[in-house]
Order: C-alpha cells, then sequence, then structure tokens
C-alpha cells in the first residue's frame, strides 16, 4: 500500500476527491470554500452515526468523517450511540427527521437497524454502511476493509511465527474474537481459522480449553474486561499448573488488551505468548513496543472516510457508482470493488468497496505508522496518534 502523509491526508485527500468525481467541475465543496456539496447549488446534509466513543477507534472514524464531510461543503450530523442499539436508532430516526440527504451509519448491532433503514429508504435517503454490514436490502453501498483478509493476516502471522509448516511442536493455542452483534467479528474469526483450522486439525496446534467455536470464544460489545474475565478463567482453569500457552488469537486490540493483562497477572508459564490484535490503538502499540502483544492489523481509517466521501459525492450528484470510481477517483492506497462478497439478504449482494488491512509489529511499527505521519513517536520509543 503506498503511503501517505496524515498531516496532509484530510487536506490532499480532499483535493484529490474534488477532482475525482466532479471532473473539475462540480460545487461540491470547491471554489470559495463555502461549498454547496451538491451541483445544484443547494447544501446537502449527511448524517454520521457512529457506535461508540469508548473505543479509540471509533473516535478517529467519527473525526476523519466529520472532517472530510464538512471540508468538501457539506453540513454534517454526528452521533455516537455509547453501543446502545436503541440511541442509535433513535439518534438515526433524528437525522431522518432533520432531513439528511445521505446516511453514514457504522452499526452497533448490523441485524437490529431495520426499522429505521426502512424508515430511510422509505425517505429515499441513501445510507453507506460504513466498516460494519447492515443487514438490510436499503443499504446502497458497503465500505470497509477486507475484513476476511484481516483475519487471515492474524492467523498467517501465528503460523509464520511459531514456523508450523517445519516445526514439530505441538504448540498450545487460545481463541478470543468479537462482538456476535458485530457482522464483521465472524468474517475475522473465520479468515483466522481458515489458516488455523489445518494445523488444529493435525495437531501441531492445540487448544487446550477446547473453545474453538466462535460463540464460545466471541466477547460482547468488544469489551476489554469481558475478555480479560474469560481469560483469566481459561488460564486458571487449564494452564494453572504452568503448561505452555504459545499463542492467543484476539481479534482485535481492545479483547488483546484483556488477554494481555490476564497473561501478565495470571499465567504460570515462563514464555511471553503471542497475542495478535487489530486498529492500532495507542495502548496496544506501547504494548507492542513492550512485548506484551506481537502485532496489530492496522486498517488506516483517514483512507477509509475518503473512499466513504468520494463514494457519498459521487451518490449525491446523481452519478452511477461501480468500480470505476476508483479508477476515477486515484487514491493512492489499494481499494476494490466488490459485488459478490457481502450481502444484506439471501440474494441481495451490496456493492462493496474494500480496502487492504497491513500488518504492524515492533519491528515495522515506524515505517507503517511513523513514517506515514498517522502517528509520532516519543523519546521512550511509544505511539501517540498525530494530532
Amino acid at each position: 500500500m503506498k503511503k501517505r502523509i496524515l498531516a496532509l491526508a484530510l487536506s490532499a485527500a480532499m483535493a484529490l476527491s474534488l477532482a475525482a468525481c466532479s471532473g473539475g467541475g462540480d460545487a461540491s465543496g470547491s471554489g470559495s470554500g463555502s461549498g454547496s456539496g451538491s451541483n445544484s447549488g443547494e447544501t446537502k446534509k449527511v448524517g454520521l452515526s457512529m457506535p461508540t466513543q469508548s473505543l479509540e477507534r471509533w473516535n478517529r472514524d467519527g473525526s476523519y468523517l466529520d472532517e472530510q464531510f464538512k471540508s468538501a461543503g457539506y453540513e454534517t450530523i454526528i452521533t455516537y450511540s455509547d453501543n446502545d442499539t436503541n440511541r442509535q436508532v433513535s439518534d438515526i430516526q433524528n437525522m431522518i427527521a432533520e432531513g439528511v440527504d445521505l446516511l453514514v451509519v457504522a452499526a452497533i448491532d448490523g441485524e437490529a437497524l431495520n426499522t429505521v433503514m426502512n424508515e430511510a429508504g422509505e425517505a429515499g435517503i441513501p445510507i453507506i454502511a460504513y466498516d460494519r454490514l447492515i443487514m438490510n436490502d436499503n443499504v446502497s453501498y458497503y465500505v470497509s476493509f477486507d475484513n476476511y483478509t484481516v483475519g487471515t493476516l492474524q492467523g498467517q502471522y501465528i503460523v509464520d511465527t511459531l514456523d508450523l509448516n517445519n516445526a514439530e511442536g505441538p504448540f498450545n493455542i487460545e481463541l478470543t474474537a468479537g462482538d456476535p452483534a458485530d457482522n464483521n467479528a465472524g468474517y475475522f474469526f473465520q479468515g483466522a481459522m481458515d489458516v488455523l483450522n489445518p494445523f488444529i486439525e493435525s495437531g501441531k496446534l492445540k487448544v487446550v480449553s477446547g473453545q474453538t467455536d466462535f460463540d464460545a470464544v466471541a466477547t460482547d460489545k468488544w469489551d476489554t474486561s469481558t475478555a480479560l474475565d474469560r481469560a483469566q478463567t481459561v488460564l486458571a482453569s487449564y494452564y494453572a499448573d504452568g503448561t505452555q500457552v504459545d499463542a492467543w488469537l484476539c481479534s482485535n486490540d481492545s479483547t488483546a488488551l484483556g488477554v494481555a493483562q490476564a497473561i501478565e497477572s495470571d499465567y504460570t508459564g515462563s514464555n511471553q505468548p503471542i497475542i495478535t490484535g487489530q486498529d492500532g490503538d495507542e495502548a496496544n502499540l506501547k504494548n507492542i513496543v513492550d512485548g506484551k502483544q506481537s502485532m496489530t492489523v492496522y486498517k488506516a481509517v483517514a483512507n477509509e472516510a475518503v473512499v466513504t466521501l468520494d463514494l457519498g459525492k459521487a451518490i449525491l450528484n446523481g452519478e452511477t457508482v461501480d468500480g470505476s470510481l476508483i479508477e476515477n477517483a486515484g487514491w493512492d492506497f489499494d481499494c476494490s470493488y466488490d459485488t459478490e462478497s457481502y450481502s444484506t439478504s439471501e440474494g441481495h449482494n451490496c456493492p462493496s468497496f474494500l480496502l487492504v488491512p497491513d500488518v504492524v509489529t515492533k519491528d515495522n511499527m515506524v515505517e507503517k505508522l511513523v513514517d506515514t505521519g498517522y502517528y509520532t513517536q516519543d523519546a521512550d520509543g511509544y505511539l501517540h496518534p498525530a494530532a
């Protein structure tokens, strides 16, 4: 993936976006800077519904999206629903009542928004499902990273680090998945397990707890304390005698944070297990520097916001949206157009724009995160999100 300097990300991406969908001549945010967000000179209003501010990544997503659309001349309404589905429904209903022209929704529960999505559809409001697919046919497009690939990257990291193709083993592994209400969580877990299962079936990897089903290892709301509690229970039940755990698959950073805490406080083994993650949260990057977490799969949400903006502009300008958007936009990062992988109902595929995630470790975090401008590094070697 080509590099982007974050300090310039919003302004440079904005210039890119304006050139991409307008052909250089529309009024969507160009000219005087007051911007109308439409060809008609009429200001368009965009509703941005985010799930929560309790996870670091959603603050980043919300901030990038809000800045992108405002800079392009759109009026925005942004809400965070505190991981409360009823509140998210109410937030979106209020946006509909306020006459938004486009909804960008990162769902708390992809299967719990049917009523309000139907209301948006009846009002003729196009919907972009952001990062998490919403299981409703009124969704116009889906913008996310390749979620299955996120899982395969985590699984492959474990395979490569343990050298499972050559080492004799067996090695012990435990699994922590994400929120059952989050449609992405199943893709993350399945991607990882498709890589790991051949080694589990051959006996080279052993899940000592026996807990391999998604439902058994899922973590409600991706909650760190929930992941911590379960990890402590697993360690007390299966590893109290000093049995070694070699790897712990964690689907994201908030769950990895809980597992790392449990390893530090409750693990009696002498080794430091491999712990995977996802998102590049600040506390987890510190853990990677300190050797308490092994990797994270980083998703450049600034780029996800760029895709969402250019897609939103094309929709609001009445343009035909397909894979040509990628070519016309000329983004300096990888993205694919997919019409087959994600379905909102049986037989109804949702056109999707999928970005490519990246593996970040202690060895490459400066190259991947600091040199690209996403983070700064302090004198102690710790990373902090760039202002």
